[in-house]
């Protein structure tokens, strides 16, 4: 049996809160703040700094958290085997995604996961920031990128090609670029991240430096601006592919790219043992892209 302290210790860290803790628990703030006293005295050393606002790890706290996790994993997984459950889909699972793509292609895939698995506890964030998946917060990420990250592992669900697009409106404003090196004189539209551009073009993979005319941290924004003819974006199919079809949005540059080594990725920390739920929700989002024409699947 896994200790009720650490246990606690690892929820209190998951929560953010103490407060947040005790009313999950069904306990009183100062009963669950002692408890947490005595783990301390117990083990010598000071894991929380407490302030009135957050708390914070020590280096003592993350240590034993770092440990902790992974242990108390593997010891549920073997429970649920002795106790034959191992096929049972439920318990918290909280998801991470980027806001356009979580908002138009994961969420439109929930409802029909939960209804397969009605005993998963479901928590999804929508934010473009890289969440911290080793701490524990988050059991599962998708993202959009070249790289997973250390300590982090992924299945690649997609491949998220990107092409340049401009409005009409703009491009009879300031003409349509022939070359590359045409887009100096041009207004680009990027999240503060993006650039430089690295794309795949005749010549092999070459980089575009460039400036975004507009700064922003929203990748939602930067489509926007584009559809109001504020510039030339370099954005992905599964975005603006409605837009290109119905012309609202026009392909410029076509004989660019963004790199192909931009997948999309279902992302958890390294663990020997990945919760079912977790594996679960993996297999229905990549059974779900594999029904979208605008996300390119491995090997396509």
């Amino acid at each position: 049996m896994f200790d009720p302290d650490y246990d606690l210790f690892l929820q209190i860290v998951e929560a953010g809160s103490i407060s947040a803790t005790a009313r999950a628990r069904g306990m009183t703030t100062a009963a669950l703040s002692k408890r947490l006293v005595r783990l301390e005295e117990r083990l010598g050393v000071r894991l929380l700094h407490r302030t009135t606002r957050r708390l914070a790890l020590t280096p003592a706290g993350k240590e034993l958290h770092d440990t902790l996790l992974p242990l108390r994993a593997s010891l549920q997984a073997a429970e649920e085997r002795v106790a034959g459950r191992r096929t049972r889909i439920s318990g918290p699972l909280r998801l991470s995604a980027p806001t356009s793509f979580g908002r138009m292609h994961v969420v439109p895939a929930l409802p029909a996961f939960l209804a397969q698995y009605p005993e998963v506890e479901l928590a999804i964030d929508l934010t473009d920031e890289f969440v911290d998946l080793i701490g524990g917060r988050y059991d599962l990420a998708v993202r959009i990128g070249a790289r997973l990250g250390s300590g982090l592992v992924g299945e690649r669900l997609g491949t998220s090609h990107r092409v340049f697009c401009a409005a009409p409106s703009y491009l009879s404003a300031f003409g349509e670029p022939q070359a590359l090196s045409e887009l100096e004189r041009h207004h680009l539209l990027a999240t503060d991240r993006q650039l430089p551009w690295q794309l795949d073009g005749p010549d092999g993979t070459v980089t575009h430096q460039g400036h975004s005319y507009i700064r922003t941290n929203s990748s939602e924004v930067v489509s926007d601006l584009a559809l109001r003819g504020c510039g030339i974006a370099l954005r992905s199919l599964w975005d603006v592919g409605e837009a290109l079809e119905t012309g609202a949005l026009r392909r410029v540059l076509p004989q660019y790219r963004g790199s192909q080594d931009v997948g999309i990725f279902a992302v958890h920390a390294s663990s020997s043992v990945v919760p079912a739920r977790v594996q679960a929700l993996i297999g229905h989002l990549s059974q779900s892209l594999q029904g979208s024409a605008r996300v390119a699947m491995p090997g396509d």
